[in-house]
């Protein structure tokens, strides 16, 4: 049986959720366009506002993901694929945050909580795989 990679797991989802911050780039331009919204106006429909948070907000989102799920992936050995299964997982959490947003602003809290657990997920893994490697630095 051949086994992938972790870093080729991670790439992959690395790439996965680059093409879901472009798209929610493109429902923003889709909303804009919709709502005769011209840039930089940041208000105005309330289903272009929506669009704009899932936006905004999955880019404050990311500024944690990426890091954490290469750090994860570099220094986390035990079980080598979780990180990528966390970033699985953080972009079904920021897909569901896109649906249930759209839909209405209180809808976005199953998403939201999923994407947060994902992150501290590879938080977790990443502060075990730094001070596993720490150790092993120092003890030899």
């Amino acid at each position: 049986m051949h086994v992938v990679p972790a870093t080729l797991l991670s790439a992959a989802v690395t790439v996965l959720a680059i093409l879901f911050v472009f798209y929610t780039g493109l429902n923003v331009a889709q909303m804009r366009g919709r709502h005769k919204i011209v840039a930089p106006a940041v208000t105005g429909n309330p289903e272009f506002e929506r669009a704009y948070r899932v936006q905004v907000n999955t880019l404050e989102q990311f500024v944690m993901f990426l890091p954490l799920l290469w750090l994860a992936t570099s220094f986390f050995e035990p079980l080598a694929w979780l990180p990528a299964a966390f970033g699985l997982v953080w972009i079904i959490g920021r897909f569901m945050y896109l649906q249930g947003y759209m839909a209405a602003a209180e809808k976005r809290g199953t998403g939201f909580m999923i994407t947060s657990l994902a992150t501290a997920g590879l938080l977790v893994l990443s502060i075990i795989g730094i001070v596993q490697a720490w150790m092993a630095v120092t003890a030899a």
